[in-house]
């Protein structure tokens, strides 16, 4: 496999952020082909017009100090034949001459800048400081090893040493000051650890990380035990394109968006049918949902879910010529995750074949649910009653394409007497 390279040169260095930032949640492709963005060692470029080619000119770098990918991972993977290593989401992160404080936080804010974490835990071993942190994808994974290995945190002081971890997965029993799961807000606190500082003491020249690394404030509820994670920084409007036109409504994708959050508004394009604006409660619902959704298929299109340069989606104006392609689902009584103590929290999990339903009544037959999901297309390929709870089952469909057309279409399906189907993705198989 050949990697071909290229230098661009942006009119600013806000530009230049802004391109990166953009690009970080979901890779762009170029004739079906991933193109990877990222910084270069390089300040300019200089064309030599009888050539007409690029003669970068290498700018010095300061040891101490490096800004979201200022290693040139190109450069890297050329070396490499252009092949990436066989590697896993988590890294394994020591941090040396730890002079000033590094906490949880401090670390999220410098990893997130390439990718989407999902967990993180620290620990002391060997009298050394080190910790554990999972992406979602292994190759956020290894642009922040490449990036980040061997810089330090502030001037002179807390070097970091990454490694790939031989773990696949992490498992976080706690959200503290130790470890946490931004997938997981419903996690408890913990017995017997101390409480998260509400202010983080930032040392001299701190790792002037894109997104800006400024004092980040944590709170705590009053009551003990419970604790507020911070959102991962971001917008919470989402972009989702290469929808299919014919048969995407803005209910169908308030149903599919809300298995990852509560969906405040939905906005398809009035021009561009197959593009929508998918509004978010919060920034972490907007990452889960693009960490979830983004390459799914969807009425035979593979959708692609980004982060918006809009912040929030405005209703259209009195007058304004619509045909309901915006809806307001704020107030809409079938959000999942209002209810912080809901148990949607801990059953958050990817598109499958199999689907979970729930408040099944007591009159409706294996049958009856065979020929619901068959009604709307799905082939049933297994299902099975929870033994001790009949009013919950497991069904198999055909494929997960399959499985996201029915949820959107059964999700609170009325089986009279005001009672209401509840479909979600399962993390079983039958």
């Amino acid at each position: 496999m050949y990697w071909l390279q290229a230098f661009l040169e942006m009119a600013s260095i806000d530009a230049a952020v802004s391109m990166v930032n953009y690009y970080t949640p979901a890779t762009p492709h170029l004739h079906h082909q991933p193109v990877y963005i990222q910084y270069s060692k390089y300040k300019e470029l200089r064309t030599d017009n009888h050539r007409n080619q690029a003669r970068p000119q290498p700018a010095p770098q300061c040891v101490n100090a490096v800004q979201h990918g200022n290693l040139d991972i190109t450069s890297a993977l050329a070396a490499e034949g252009g092949v990436l290593p066989r590697h896993g989401s988590v890294l394994r992160i020591v941090v040396e001459n730890v002079f000033y404080p590094v906490t949880l936080d401090i670390l999220y804010q410098i990893f997130s800048k390439f990718g989407f974490v999902l967990r993180i835990i620290m620990f002391h071993k060997n009298n050394q400081f080190q910790s554990l942190l999972q992406y979602s994808d292994a190759m956020n994974a290894y642009y922040a090893k490449m990036s980040l290995d061997g810089h330090c945190i502030y001037t002179g002081c807390c070097t970091l040493r990454i490694d790939f971890s031989k773990l696949t997965n992490l498992t976080v029993k706690y959200n503290n000051d130790k470890s946490r799961d931004f997938t997981r807000i419903d996690l408890p606190f913990g017995d017997g650890q101390r409480t998260v500082d509400t202010s983080i003491p930032f040392g001299p020249s701190v790792l002037p990380v894109p997104g800006a690394l400024g004092p980040l404030t944590v709170t705590s509820s009053a009551a003990p035990g419970h604790m507020t994670v911070p959102d991962i920084p971001g917008n919470s409007v989402l972009l989702v394109s290469n929808l299919n036109p014919e048969a995407i409504t803005p209910y169908g994708l308030f149903i599919l968006f809300g298995v990852y959050g509560d969906v405040h508004r939905v906005k398809i394009m009035f021009k561009k049918r197959g593009i929508a604006l998918v509004q978010m409660a919060d920034a972490t619902q907007a990452q889960l949902a693009i960490n979830y959704l983004n390459g799914q298929r969807l009425y035979g299109r593979v959708m692609h879910a980004t982060l918006s340069k809009y912040q929030t989606i405005q209703l259209p104006r009195e007058g304004q010529e619509d045909k309901g392609l915006t809806k307001d689902y704020s107030n809409s009584p079938l959000h999942r995750f209002k209810n912080p103590c809901s148990k949607n929290f801990q059953n958050i999990f990817p598109p499958s074949a199999t689907l979970h339903l729930s408040n099944i009544p007591s009159s409706v037959t294996v049958d009856d649910l065979k020929n619901l999901f068959t009604s709307k297309g799905s082939t049933v390929k297994g299902f099975k009653f929870f033994q001790k709870d009949c009013k919950m089952a497991l069904i198999q469909l055909g494929s997960v394409e399959e499985a996201v057309h029915a949820l959107i279409e059964l999700h609170n399906h009325d089986f009279g007497e005001n009672q209401h189907l509840r479909v979600s993705f399962s993390k079983s198989s039958i």
